[in-house]
């Protein structure tokens, strides 16, 4: 049984980690099915927007501890770069993810949600950053995306600390950008990708790409980068489709070939 699935409805492909019968926990195979899905659909010209959840009853309990045992730090990191690399895929594509979480995200799979660009989350969901519970400190972006969504001093408390945070207080603390009733995340989180699959896609693209690097430049070369990647847009299609869709009281129709519409 392959230990992801894919499927697409319209500009929106959906990426299942399925491996249920482990509560979806991340092994060696399933690492890299899933860098290949993701990587799949950024090279898709057809796919806009990209939804990442889990089968069965939970997104993601983890790493597969069953697979880990004490190992030299040259084959250690071998393993870590796989899971890092299901990230940097995520992180680089100009694609929008959202995450659809239904029951645990917890240790790698809370940073795999975390990692995306939108979390919509059934409000029985419960994250936990739960890497120390087997010695580790924690992997797949966490010490980035964990701190830009909760503080750093949430943040030290969560992996010092780790208790499982659910529903409400996760999106008050910023871990969950919108709440489902439970069973229906899949559901919003595709309507999301959809939304997101008619906007601009390069403007999405730099918004990914700068909100990435922004915290770690000089604001006044953050805006440099804002005014060079401003200045390309300007030469898009999509620029054009906007300010024509304005003009002429219309929604804008993105994604089009300049001078095409559907």
């Amino acid at each position: 049984m392959t230990s992801v699935l894919t499927g697409d409805d319209g500009a929106v492909r959906t990426v299942t980690l399925n491996r249920p019968e482990v509560r979806n926990a991340i092994d060696i195979p399933l690492r890299l099915e899933l860098a290949k899905a993701l990587e799949t659909a950024d090279a898709d010209e057809s796919v806009r927007a990209i939804v990442l959840t889990g089968s069965g009853t939970v997104f993601c309990a983890g790493g597969d501890i069953s697979t880990m045992r004490r190992m030299a730090p040259e084959e250690a990191e071998q393993r870590a770069h796989l899971a890092q690399h299901v990230v940097r895929c995520i992180w680089t594509t100009a694609k929008p993810v959202v995450a659809a979480v239904e029951g645990a995200a917890f240790g790698a799979g809370a940073a795999l949600a975390l990692a995306c660009d939108r979390v919509v989350a059934a409000r029985n969901a419960r994250f936990a950053t739960t890497f120390t519970s087997v010695g580790l400190a924690g992997d797949m972006g966490t010490f980035v995306s964990l701190p830009r969504r909760v503080g750093m001093a949430r943040a030290r408390q969560m992996l010092l600390m780790p208790e499982a945070v659910a529903g409400e207080k996760a999106a008050a603390w910023g871990l969950v950008d919108a709440l489902t009733e439970p069973g229906r995340a899949l559901e919003v989180a595709w309507a999301d990708a959809a939304r997101l699959a008619t906007g601009p896609a390069e403007a999405f693209g730099v918004i990914k790409k700068l909100l990435a690097v922004a915290p770690t430049l000089h604001p006044l070369d953050t805006l440099d980068e804002e005014a060079r990647h401003q200045a390309r847009l300007f030469g898009t299609d999509d620029f054009v489709e906007g300010v024509a869709a304005f003009h002429e009281k219309r929604r804008p129709s993105f994604g089009q070939r300049q001078g095409v519409r559907q």
